[in-house]
């Protein structure tokens, strides 16, 4: 596998941190695992993170510290099953990567011509929420940007836009900045897991008639 198209920076060291929310913290985590750049840059920010913590001035700790410590472990949710219910019975599903094959994944909807979408179900408790995104070959979305962020991860198929081609591996990074108009390659069927905030903007005559009915 060959990725040519990385996450920013600075997200990066948001994920390395544990400063994203669940669905973000999944999209990138997707792309690390495959890709040993993002990888080393990863482990990097740890290893710092970690000196600095060492490196800090011990602090006063309130009486009831460790109780408090315990008592948020205990209340964490049980660990998921190592492969969900729906990954383990549906083919489509059964060569995902690992971590998302744990998620709860919801039922297939039609959201325009040649394009589907499957819900992650998370806890709920961040601003992103995540799907799986797939489109058939030569699919194409109208020209449109983002009201919020937009962060992909090619795991089948491709797709193309003025960014460049996107392939297996590949992170795309949209927000309300970015205007393109992907385009789905011909080789097969694209799927693609997305951690979005906000809506799309779809643009011209069309995409203002048709945007009330595309919701991702």
């Amino acid at each position: 596998m060959t990725i040519s198209h990385h996450p920013p920076e600075d997200l990066l060291a948001d994920y390395a941190t544990g400063a994203l929310d669940e669905a973000e913290q999944l999209v990138v985590g997707v792309h690390v695992a495959d890709c040993p750049r993002c990888r080393r840059f990863v482990r990097a920010i740890e290893r710092l993170a970690g000196a600095s913590i060492e490196a800090a001035e011990p602090g006063a700790m309130a009486a009831d510290a460790f109780d408090a410590v315990m008592a948020r472990i205990d209340r964490r949710p049980q660990a998921a099953p190592r492969v969900s219910e729906a990954a383990e019975h549906d083919p489509e599903l059964a060569d995902l990567p690992e971590m998302v094959k744990r998620c709860k994944i919801g039922k297939r909807r039609r959201v325009a011509p040649g394009i589907s979408m499957r819900p992650i179900m998370l806890s709920g408790t961040g601003k992103s929420r995540a799907f799986l995104l797939r489109s058939e070959p030569g699919a194409r979305m109208l020209e449109h940007t983002h009201s919020g962020s937009e962060l992909t991860c090619v795991l089948k198929g491709s797709f193309s836009h003025l960014g460049g081609y996107y392939g297996p591996g590949d992170f795309d990074y949209g927000d309300d900045e970015v205007d393109h108009r992907p385009v789905v390659g011909d080789e097969g069927p694209c799927l693609c897991l997305v951690a979005m905030t906000g809506d799309l903007r779809m643009h011209g005559l069309l995409g203002r008639l048709i945007s009330p009915f595309v919701r991702l």
